[in-house]
């Protein structure tokens, strides 16, 4: 783990402490707790099928967020990228494969 990465789930346990209850269902708030534990602790996201799945996951909840005018967009981009930098940073190669 790279202090970026812990900077970032950091991040990540501010906004649910600070939003919570009040613009996050309780089960949107685990799906999120969940995904920074699983990408805190991969070491290749690509590999790593629950790492991947939790990408994914966030992805779709923070458009399902926006989409449904629950949450601005900003705050959303925000979130899904504190998510994704909880994980290893992916190489330009795996983003193109």
């Amino acid at each position: 783990m790279t202090p970026e990465r812990a900077r970032a789930y950091q991040r990540v346990t501010r906004t649910l402490r600070e939003v919570g209850a009040s613009k996050l269902f309780a089960d949107e708030q685990e799906s999120i707790r969940e995904a920074a534990d699983q990408l805190i602790f991969t070491h290749d996201p690509v590999a790593d099928d629950a790492a991947r799945t939790a990408l994914v996951d966030i992805e779709r909840l923070c458009r399902k967020l926006v989409e449904s005018h629950r949450w601005e967009q900003e705050p959303a981009m925000r979130l899904a990228d504190d998510l994704a930098s909880c994980g290893p940073a992916l190489s330009p190669e795996l983003l193109a494969a």
